[in-house]
């Protein structure tokens, strides 16, 4: 990816959490401390009638909390229309128009919609479920912020929706994925002759979904993409992936694989790398080492430990990688936070997933 590209790549990172305020979010931690206090509070009316009206509000939360919608596109939510408990799938709607979006959703989730649907009942769950006053579950959810300890302000739906996209990038959610469940526009996702369909991207929400509620794996740096090119030698075959961010990753793996995979061109693979095999460079150019991925970045943290130390780096489009080091490496690098470097990794090293 050229400088040109990382600065655009970098302004569209920015955008997500652009606005006034836009400093201000919760980590998930919070997230989960204002959540239980909804699910308390909605199951302590003592009317069946209040009850149904918590429980509203707290669909409403959890449709933010989860797909990052705008409170205005939540309350245009219905449930008969815009949710698809067997693809786990809700459809939000910008405006009156056509113009809408479909978001993947936890599966636990989505069992839990359907459990509140069924508590307001059928005709409320059919439609105009989540009709209520703006103002009014603005109000119950500073409510439930403050009781918990928080300002009342960060219980804002802006910030629970700004608070998403920040798990979402920490959990190292390509930005294109973040900006497709956001609503946002996305930068172009053309890499070279590669490009990405609106049914690719679905797949790739799928993926770092169903990643973020079990992860199968120790690896700690995952990229999504689509199969370039596949060439085959005697035993082994190297594959090139177009990642979601414009990079390439390369790796080399059995034919046997290839073919229990079923890969070929244009397949859309998970790749993963273990940290231990992530190494380091700080250098203001392209190192000359035998890694076949190189990829640039800055350090984003640094955890310093008496044999090994752990060092995170933030790539173009926002995906973490991180790398373990011995001590004596990174006393001798000399890093700090906001340092340019390069992370780079064998192509030996890299785990194909595959649906």
């Amino acid at each position: 990816m050229s400088s040109s590209e990382q600065r655009s790549t970098a302004l569209n990172h920015a955008r997500i959490l652009s606005g006034p305020g836009s400093e201000r979010c919760l980590d998930t931690l919070q997230l989960i401390r204002i959540e239980t206090a909804l699910r308390e509070w909605a199951s302590s009316g003592r009317r069946s009638d209040l009850r149904r009206s918590r429980q509203r509000v707290l669909l409403i939360f959890l449709l933010i909390r989860y797909t990052g919608a705008r409170l205005n596109e939540v309350l245009r939510f219905e449930p008969g229309d815009d949710f698809d408990p067997k693809k786990r799938t809700v459809r939000l709607r910008k405006g009156s128009g056509p113009t809408c979006r479909e978001v993947q959703i936890p599966e636990a989730v989505s069992f839990e919609i359907q459990r509140l649907l069924k508590a307001l009942g059928p005709r409320e769950a059919d439609r105009c479920a989540l009709k209520l006053d703006p103002a009014h579950v603005r109000r119950k959810f500073y409510e439930r912020a403050e009781a918990v300890g928080l300002p009342r302000e960060l219980g804002a739906p802006e910030v629970i929706r700004r608070s998403r996209a920040v798990e979402l990038m920490q959990g190292d959610v390509p930005l294109p994925v973040v900006q497709k469940i956001l609503g946002h526009s996305t930068p172009s996702l053309a890499a070279g002759y590669v490009t990405f369909s609106e049914e690719d991207m679905r797949k790739a929400e799928a993926f770092f979904v169903d990643r973020e509620n079990r992860r199968k794996t120790s690896a700690r740096n995952t990229f999504f993409g689509k199969i370039q090119t596949i060439r085959k030698g005697d035993i082994q075959a190297w594959v090139e992936i177009a990642a979601l961010g414009g990079y390439r990753i390369r790796t080399v793996i059995t034919h046997h694989s290839l073919t229990r995979l079923g890969l070929k061109p244009g397949a859309l693979v998970g790749a993963e790398v273990k940290a231990p095999w992530v190494t380091i460079h700080r250098s203001p150019n392209d190192p000359e080492c035998s890694a076949d991925n190189v990829l640039s970045g800055t350090v984003e943290r640094i955890v310093a430990g008496r044999v090994t130390s752990e060092i995170v780096a933030r790539i173009a489009d926002g995906t973490e990688i991180c790398a373990i080091v011995t001590a004596q490496s990174l006393k001798r690098l000399g890093l700090r936070a906001g340092d340019r470097v390069w992370v780079a990794f064998n192509a030996f090293t890299v785990v194909l997933h595959a649906d």
